[in-house]
């Protein structure tokens, strides 16, 4: 047994992931076969990650197929995975364990002390500003993400602190199957109503999520967050549970200042310190202050957190830069709910300074384009142009009636449904020298940044 094999790890035996090539399959995949577990996997395509982990050795197939499972005592699955899929149907058909993702991650995390970062908007931002302060102030902790970290050139890494930094995704509940030591939440907002039902079922699992604290755990919520902030009050009143406020509310613990444009300082303990960060916008300050929050946490000395930040340029897909051409910058991002599109045409606005604002949004889900049409408008209404795709079904089927005209009919004059055919060529033109371009969406929306520069270049 490798000697950060733990005997949880060891029980599940040689591990097969189908969907291998997913962010967050290939997250758990990577940090298994860096702790000694024998591991294969299949995906329908041939991703780069897929040859990195098999560089690692991993067993590497491309295609679904039954005899992919090989000799694998344990299955995990990816949430895109369906019933049909002729490896889960083999796997449940042999009586092997089929694991969700989160319960893989869960076991390779043994006896570390674990990081957990929840909330509606801002988990891979905010896991990745904490694993970059961690390593920038000297400790070497594991690792994973649901988006690659530039920085560090991966989304999940194996290291030898026993600290363990993870981000928890409540879209399927899964997050309840960490046991976190620390539980940061940036927000609680409804979402991922197709799954919960109700906005109360949302809030309950966040309840439920903080109740897996032990006694010497501590939860670090959001103040300026409406729900983050109720969550923390009833976790006071339910449990001894340490809460530690952060954010720019004169509850907050950890508090955020604003000192003049582009400049921003955490207090802590009765001292300021400043904070140089790569990444604009008030979502990102208080990222920043949980991330610090954590690293004090942990020991690490506040100007050595506060340091630590400058080292985070930002996350894969998240107001990332995708190139540049005729004094045109082009972003990308992974907004998907209207308080994210929010943040991320906040920071656009901030960016381009006095110029325009060109958006290209693609809703992600007939269900949440249903629940929230009128809010992304208003959203989006904040650029000068917004160009509205057809909606991305990801696991969904269609839903009669809800199309991206529900969100068109609230678009102020510049807004508009657009084709994917004229989406480029449109953007291009309407772009002068020091405009802003984004994309936005989690579908496949981040394709068409590299094709809107190459447009202006033409």
């Amino acid at each position: 047994m490798n000697a950060h094999t733990t005997p949880q790890l060891a029980s599940l035996g040689r591990v097969h992931f189908i969907g291998i090539g997913g962010v967050g399959m290939s997250a758990v995949a990577r940090i298994m076969v860096a702790r000694g577990v024998p591991v294969s996997g299949s995906d329908a395509k041939d991703l780069p990650v897929m040859a990195d982990l098999a560089a690692g050795g991993a067993r590497i197939a491309v295609g679904y197929d039954a005899g992919n499972l090989g000799d694998a005592e344990t299955v995990v699955a990816g949430s895109a995975i369906r019933d049909d899929n002729p490896e889960l149907a083999a796997a449940r058909q042999s009586g092997l364990p089929v694991l969700h993702r989160s319960q893989a991650l869960a076991a390779t995390m043994g006896d570390d002390t674990v990081v957990t970062i929840a909330g509606t908007h801002g988990k891979s931002t905010t896991t990745s500003m904490v694993t970059v302060l961690l390593q920038a102030a000297g400790l070497d902790p594991s690792f994973a993400v649901g988006a690659t970290i530039p920085a560090l050139g991966v989304n999940a890494a194996h290291g030898t602190s026993g600290i363990f930094v993870a981000e928890a995704d409540e879209s399927d509940g899964s997050f309840l199957n960490y046991r976190p030591r620390i539980a940061v939440v940036t927000n609680v907002e409804p979402d991922h109503l197709d799954y919960y039902g109700t906005a109360e079922a949302v809030y309950e699992s966040f309840d439920r999520f903080t109740a897996l604290l032990p006694a010497d755990g501590l939860l670090v919520a959001c103040a300026d967050d409406a729900g983050a902030l109720a969550l923390a009050e009833r976790t006071r009143a339910r449990s001894n549970t340490r809460v530690l406020l952060y954010g720019t509310n004169a509850a907050a613990d950890i508090r955020l200042h604003d000192d003049g444009p582009g400049q921003v300082a955490v207090e802590a303990h009765g001292a300021r310190y400043g904070l140089s960060l790569q990444v604009p916008g008030r979502h990102n300050a208080l990222n920043a202050a949980a991330a610090f929050a954590v690293a004090l946490e942990l020991g690490v000395e506040p100007a050595a957190a506060a340091a630590g930040l400058a080292h985070f340029a930002g996350a894969s897909r998240r107001f990332e830069l995708k190139g540049s051409a005729r004094g045109v910058r082009v972003f990308d991002d992974y907004a998907h709910h209207p308080t994210e599109v929010r943040a991320a045409l906040t920071a656009a606005r901030s960016v381009a300074g006095g110029h325009r604002v060109h958006v290209l949004f693609q809703p992600h889900l007939f269900s949440r384009t249903r629940e929230f049409a009128e809010q992304f408008a208003e959203a989006l209404n904040l650029a000068d142009t917004a160009l509205v795709l057809d909606i991305y079904p990801a696991r969904e089927d269609p839903i009669p009636g809800v199309t991206s005209q529900l969100i068109a009919d609230h678009l102020a004059g510049g807004g508009r449904l657009t084709a994917a055919s004229d989406a480029v060529g449109t953007l291009a033109e309407a772009a002068a020298d020091g405009d802003v371009v984004l994309t936005v969406g989690a579908g496949d929306v981040t394709a068409y940044g590299p094709l809107i520069v190459e447009a202006l270049r033409a």
